[in-house]
């Protein structure tokens, strides 16, 4: 059992192998280029990332662009895990409610964003709202999947051993559903920062999004790979730190505790 853990890690020296791979192809492809104007190599784009982040424009506006995705990820997760657990459990209102999220899954993120700012304005509130309801009805549909695959003995179980709500919870309904949370995390991470680039590039005045929009104007192909390779790094981090760990702990607290 512990081996095969083992095995289901990744591994460091692939992993920074396979960047370095990444890169080297990155530098053969610029140099083949031969205009940096167009495809900037490693070396510039790092010139100006260490400029950049001397400077702190770099550490500050990812921090903002940070804090939205946290916000809005947090959002999204709570308020789509509740109407995924709500309509998983009752049939009628999932049939009743279910031509709503079908409208809410496929309405294309940048309508729901001009929306948003239309109706609230160019503030915080509308930038976190389109991000929050665009990614709700991802985790909704995750999450209502993950309570249709319960296992109908275990909740035989819970009546017959008239079980509390808080050890309901805990050793019956959260491992079942632990596996699905883990899944709903890792794809609103990954789409969620995407999104929020987005807002930040048609209504924001601080963040990523904004400053590749800024330097979109300007052709300054460099500051835009620096500032886009610098958030997709914090967001590798977070991939392999946090929710490739929390996925494994789901999974193992899943076998453990049912």
């Amino acid at each position: 059992m512990i081996e095969r853990h083992r095995k289901d890690r990744p591994s460091p020296v692939v992993f920074t192998l396979s960047l370095v791979a990444l890169v080297a192809c990155w530098a053969a492809l610029a140099a083949f280029k031969a205009d940096a104007m167009v495809l900037p190599g490693p070396l510039e784009v790092w010139r100006v990332a260490v400029t950049e982040t001397l400077s702190g424009r770099l550490p500050h506006e990812l921090a903002a662009t940070l804090l939205r995705v946290v916000v809005a990820f947090a959002l999204a997760m709570v308020a789509g895990s509740v109407l995924g657990i709500v309509l998983g459990r009752w049939h009628a209102l999932d049939r009743w409610f279910d031509p709503w999220v079908t409208v809410f899954l496929n309405l294309p993120a940048l309508v729901l964003i001009v929306l948003c700012y239309l109706w609230i304005g160019l503030n915080e509130v509308a930038a976190i709202t389109a991000v929050t309801l665009n990614k709700t009805a991802m985790v909704l549909v995750t999450i209502r999947q993950g309570v249709r695959a319960f296992d109908p003995a275990l909740d035989d179980l819970t009546t017959v051993s008239r079980l509390s709500r808080r050890t309901r919870l805990r050793h019956i309904v959260l491992p079942q559903l632990a596996p699905w949370l883990a899944i709903s995390a890792r794809n609103g991470i990954s789409v969620i920062w995407k999104i929020v680039l987005v807002v930040e590039f048609l209504g924001r005045s601080n963040g990523v999004g904004f400053r590749i929009h800024l330097y979109f104007q300007q052709f300054q192909t460099a500051h835009v790979l620096v500032y886009s390779l610098a958030f997709v790094g914090v967001m590798l981090l977070v991939e392999h730190m946090i929710i490739q760990p929390w996925e494994r702990h789901s999974n193992r607290w899943r076998r453990d505790a049912v």
